[in-house]
């Protein structure tokens, strides 16, 4: 498996013996197996190995190509120690908590604290990882299209929300991306606005953030939409955004680095004096989890290359007024980039 042979080679240049892989995101990319939460895998030069319990020891030997332990508590390490015992043995600092990590004492080796070993290797997505983005963008999109005409005045905004994970699911997605955000009012001002009891009024921007999973793989969208006749101050919030985005798709391409993207689209925003109102960086990668690297940010130190799945996202956001976010998926190519959310962004 080439990302496995990836990955020796990393663990070579961190002088590692072995890798113990607990995150559920980098079990699935390692192992293949679909319920990874359950599920533990060992890396050596030697052995791959993939530990779950009895429940599903049918479902791993099917779906991983990696050597199955079928094990409970303290076998598992037990059995691991059997294979690492001695050797410097890494670990996922981010996810393991402190009682975990005592628990690996029982490897009695020596233990290393990592970061994202396995994450770097998943940046760049094959095109099988691709299409299934693809598919969930695809099931996004006809989704969204389906309840926008649901989207006016009296309605709640739990309800578009609960419409748009019908749809998904009634299309063959697992679920949603994430709690949906359907914001509207002043609270369209809130950039994680999960949807609430609030009744759509006319007069509102509503900004709509989803997405869907298929076969493990995220999809992200986000665009914004009037109920009646909005405030010229949206209007202008909108057109800011809207260009903010249109120029920083543009740049998207290999070689581009994350800091230069998220200069571009604040450059704009400050240009219609707004800079200042937009509150998280441009925008993420997307696969297994529905935020991964690369990371565009001002502070990032990644650089674009062909096959990473990116969001694109600016937004303005002013309390007690309100706020717009408009947010495009993207798959950077070897000439430039492919926008995979075909739902269309409406002028204001």
């Amino acid at each position: 498996m080439r990302r496995m042979q990836k990955l020796l080679s990393t663990l070579s240049g961190a002088q590692l013996d072995a890798l113990w892989v607990t995150k559920p995101e980098n079990v699935r990319y390692l192992s293949g197996f679909t319920t990874p939460k359950d599920g533990r895998v060992l890396i050596t030069p030697e052995r791959s190995i993939l530990y779950t319990d009895a429940r599903y020891t049918v479902q791993a030997q099917e779906e991983s190509a990696l050597e199955v332990v079928i094990a409970r508590g303290p076998e598992v390490l037990a059995h691991a120690a059997e294979v690492v015992r001695g050797k410097r043995v890494g670990f996922e600092a981010e996810h393991l908590s402190v009682a975990a990590l005592e628990d690996l004492s029982a490897l009695e080796a020596s233990l290393v604290p990592t970061r994202g070993l396995v994450e770097i290797l998943r940046r760049i997505k094959t095109p099988e990882e691709i299409a299934k983005i693809r598919r969930a963008q695809e099931l996004a999109d006809n989704a969204l299209q389906a309840v926008l005409p649901q989207l006016r005045a009296g309605v709640r905004e739990i309800d578009i929300a609960l419409e748009l994970e019908y749809h998904l699911r009634r299309a063959g997605a697992s679920g949603p991306s994430f709690d949906f955000i359907v914001a509207g009012g002043p609270r369209s001002a809130m950039p994680h606005g999960v949807a609430s009891e609030r009744v759509l009024q006319d007069g509102d921007l509503v900004t709509i953030d989803m997405g869907a999973v298929w076969d493990g793989y995220h999809s992200d969208m986000t665009r914004a939409y009037p109920v009646g006749e909005i405030r010229e101050q949206l209007r202008g919030f909108y057109r800011a955004v809207k260009a903010a985005l249109e120029a920083a798709v543009a740049q998207v391409r290999p070689g581009v680095s994350c800091p230069e993207l998220d200069a571009v689209a604040r450059g704009v925003l400050a240009e219609h004096g707004l800079a200042e109102y937009f509150a998280h960086s441009l925008g993420h990668g997307v696969g297994l989890a529905i935020h991964e690297a690369p990371s565009l940010s001002a502070l990032s130190q990644d650089v674009l290359e062909a096959g990473m799945v990116i969001t694109v996202e600016p937004g303005v956001y002013l309390p007690g007024v309100g706020g717009v976010r408009l947010e495009h998926l993207l798959v950077v190519t070897e000439s430039g980039h492919e926008v995979l959310s075909a739902s269309p962004i409406p002028e204001l």
